[in-house]
């Protein structure tokens, strides 16, 4: 029996490189000042539903919600197997947090319509909330598996899935649909195949197509940037290399569920912390000698 795939994966800013740039003056994160990569559990993801579908037989579709540079993320997942990517980019749903996010990515699952498991990283590496996989699983009235190891099984509408509880493994069996979100010891992802490569480096999304027509052809007007685009849309569509690219409308959203009207965390502040001091000090294991240290830490801001 094939199964239907949909994996959901996220560019995400290198959070090795934070600056103070970082995050902009209404609280939300500045990714133009920052690089991006692939989020690294939702790799672990990609593969596991690329190597279910290999053993099992199906489709796995790629989905991304983003700005237009998250097609990046989706060429990626092509060139390692995906069947179909589509990216969901819409400026009403800039500044999401988890809540809006997995509404939006919900809906966007329920619009593709037919899907046996949803498949999604444990948590992004630019919030490590681990909140949009669970809450994409209420919202579509699914049931989850969280910190999925291996997925060991299917059969029929039973998966059968090994999943990490820190300090063991345990084996659980759930009727299909479900999501399960898949952590990084899951597996190794394979590397992008070289004839995939090939083939789809030229894939691009509608709105990847006017920015590259409109830097090419320079100072004309918006109408010849249109005919233009839609000239080198159609050529890529016959060709098999136009992307999928949605917005809030397309899948039917309710606006006030997304960015930041559907919104409800505020973020206080982004730091980078850099631990300098070394050695170690000892305390007195007495009222006063731990009394003496909480103020220190405070003293020191690393309390309050």
């Amino acid at each position: 029996m094939p199964y239907d795939i949909i994996v959901c994966v996220k560019q995400v800013p290198d959070t090795a490189n934070v600056t103070a740039e970082a995050m902009k003056e209404d609280g939300t994160v500045n990714r133009a000042a920052l690089p991006t990569i692939f989020n690294p559990e939702d790799l672990n993801a990609l593969e596991a539903a690329l190597d279910a579908r290999d053993r099992f037989g199906g489709t796995v579709t790629a989905i991304s919600m983003g700005p237009p540079k998250a097609a990046d993320v989706l060429r990626d997942c092509l060139f390692r197997g995906a069947d179909r990517a589509i990216l969901l980019t819409d400026r009403r749903a800039a500044a999401s947090d988890t809540l809006a996010t997995s509404y939006i990515l919900a809906r966007a699952i329920e619009t593709i319509g037919r899907y046996d498991i949803v498949m999604c990283g444990r948590q992004a590496i630019d919030g490590d909330t681990a909140q949009v996989g669970p809450q994409i699983a209420e919202k579509l009235g699914i049931p989850q598996v969280t910190y999925l190891e291996e997925l060991v099984a299917l059969d029929g509408d039973l998966a059968r899935i090994r999943r990490n509880v820190g300090n063991g493994w345990e084996l659980v069996e759930v009727r299909l649909p479900a999501l399960m979100t898949v952590i990084a010891s899951a597996n190794q992802a394979r590397p992008p195949a070289a004839r995939r490569v090939m083939r789809y480096k030229r894939a691009r999304v509608p709105a990847e197509i006017e920015a590259e027509v409109k830097k090419s052809l320079g100072a004309v007007s918006d109408e010849e940037i249109q005919d233009a685009a839609a000239r080198r849309a159609e050529e890529l569509r016959r060709q098999g290399l136009l992307l999928e690219q949605w917005d809030l409308d397309d899948i039917n959203a309710e606006l006030d569920r997304c960015g930041l009207p559907g919104s409800p965390t505020k973020v206080f502040r982004v730091q980078a912390i850099v631990l300098s001091k070394k050695g170690f000090t000892e305390v007195p294991p007495t009222e006063e000698g731990v009394g003496q240290l909480i103020h220190e830490l405070i003293v020191e801001r690393t309390l309050g």
